[in-house]
């Protein structure tokens, strides 16, 4: 495709200026489409100054703000690439990801002043500019953005980076064709319109933050507000709150977990909402159940950061009735079960998801490799086991790459399993996901240790905690002798799973 790409900030500023666009909760600074658009242009300007241009990269180190919504869309002007990056993660995990990305700007938060001053020495990055008064002045200094630059719904728009399956994060390029795509995927079957007031509360590093549906809130002219961080009480505050009439939330699992077990929650008016999605991970049918019994019933719905996200979702009318599937494809999108052969399978059968469409990625960055082995004549293999039943529903039934999903994050093994290896006092290392209550799965540690040395549970976790995400890090350790194996030599997780999770039901 190569049509010219479509400003919505600039369109809404012009047909409905004095609309609310964006709300900041930490800052209560509430911007119209009009204020919106001069400062988008206003960062664009002095972006541009800090030599940002076609294809430049700009990454972002923040806790949820308006700020970061105002540098993706001053980057989509200048057709620069939006790289935002996950706060949780160590300064190790990030200069690999700033290595790759190579940006020539990082904006970042006050509170990770010292990590971003860090980083720019490490990953070799021109310029910082801090939100805040620094970032303030330089909006103030700078004129509009004289003229806005061509793109294509196929140019890169944003890299998304996702944990990778041998241990370094993958950079998942995403077009303007893919966010504008999602934003009808999921817009139409949501009601997303220019009456929609969206609570986001999930990081906006995520594409669940992002896209689901900050974007779409905003492709369509609707009013998005910010959480820096979720917070159960004042979600639900605002849920329940008529002066806002809140019509749309989304979340993960435990978010919805988290919900319902404060003492507001019974309290609650819930009756405004018009769409509470859910995704990420699985959701558990009595968790469904809870919100249903107050009337509301949680839309699921299934995607990666490689498409877009929306691959999938259930109707509302369906929630109930068909608890646990991930529902029907999207309206632009493809999608089938194949088996080991790519051959499609029969209903009710297993096998591996592929998608395909203008909603996937066109690959990822700087990874020839992957790009190689992740696609088969255009379709995506998403890694995910799944079936489909006779009235055509999809489910997710497992993860074949043994990715693991804890508190909406997804978790990679082999990532965590590099750091344990670093261990000198480590012979063999392995992960599996556990079931967790409160987070869905968390990391468990299967260990055998060399001959001659000691280590014990705290000293694995406090190692873990210094060069991984809290999220990434093992909560349990278990020590072997030996690590169990197929015959090519591979550790077999199945074993584990079966000694080491029973009588829990292993992670699916």
């Amino acid at each position: 495709m190569s049509f010219a790409y479509f400003d919505w900030i600039a369109h809404h500023a012009e047909v409905r200026g004095d609309k609310t666009a964006l709300i900041d909760l930490a800052t209560q600074r509430r911007l119209s489409y009009r204020a919106l658009d001069e400062r988008i242009d206003r960062l664009a300007a002095h972006l541009a100054t800090l030599g940002v241009k076609r294809g430049e990269r700009v990454a972002v180190l923040a806790p949820n703000t308006t700020d970061i919504l105002e540098v993706q869309f001053a980057c989509f002007r200048l057709a620069a690439i939006f790289v935002p990056l996950n706060t949780r993660l160590t300064v190790h995990e990030l200069s690999f990801i700033l290595g790759d990305a190579a940006p020539i700007v990082l904006a970042h938060d006050h509170e990770f002043e010292t990590m971003a001053q860090e980083l720019q020495k490490l990953c070799g990055i021109a310029h910082l500019l801090e939100f805040g008064a620094p970032y303030e002045q330089a909006l103030a200094a700078s004129p509009r953005l004289a003229a806005h630059e061509a793109v294509s719904l196929d140019d890169i728009s944003t890299i998304m980076y996702t944990s990778g399956t041998t241990g370094k994060p993958k950079g998942a390029m995403i077009t303007h064709g893919m966010t504008f795509i999602n934003a009808v995927n999921l817009g139409t079957p949501t009601f997303i319109s220019q009456r929609t007031i969206f609570l986001c509360v999930l990081p906006l590093f995520h594409t669940g933050g992002l896209n689901c549906y900050t974007n779409p809130v905003l492709h369509a002219g609707g009013t998005a507000i910010i959480m820096r961080a979720f917070d159960p009480g004042e979600s639900l505050k605002i849920i329940g709150d008529s002066a806002i009439g809140l019509t749309h939330f989304f979340g993960v699992p435990s978010i919805y977990q988290f919900m319902c077990q404060h003492p507001c929650f019974a309290e609650t008016d819930l009756s405004r909402l018009q769409i509470a999605g859910v995704g990420g991970a699985p959701m558990p049918v009595p968790l469904l159940n809870i919100w249903q019994d107050r009337g509301c019933a949680l839309v699921q719905g299934y995607g990666m950061t490689e498409t877009s996200p929306a691959v999938m979702m259930l109707n509302p009318e369906d929630a109930a009735r068909k608890a646990g599937s991930a529902g029907k494809p999207v309206l632009h999108g493809d999608l089938k079960i194949v088996d080991a052969d790519g051959k499609p399978v029969a209903p009710g059968e297993v096998g591996e998801l592929w998608v395909k469409g203008p909603n996937i990625t066109p690959g990822y960055w700087n990874r020839p490799e992957a790009n190689k082995t992740s696609f088969t004549d255009g379709w995506l293999h998403t890694g995910d086991a799944a079936r489909v039943d006779k009235d055509g529903f999809y489910y997710i039934v497992d993860r074949t790459k043994d990715m693991y999903i804890s508190g909406g994050e997804n978790v990679y093994p082999a990532e965590v399993e590099d750091v344990l290896y670093q261990m000198a006092a480590i012979a063999e290392a392995a992960i599996i996901g556990a079931p967790d209550a409160t987070w869905g799965e968390t990391g468990l540690a299967v260990i055998a240790v060399k001959k001659g040395h000691d280590i014990n549970e705290a000293q694995v976790i406090g190692y873990c905690r210094e060069r991984l995400a809290r999220f990434k890090c093992p909560q349990r350790i278990v020590f072997v002798d030996a690590l169990p194996r197929n015959a090519t030599g591979k550790v077999h997780k199945p074993t584990l799973r079966e000694r080491f999770l029973a009588p829990e039901k292993a992670p699916s």
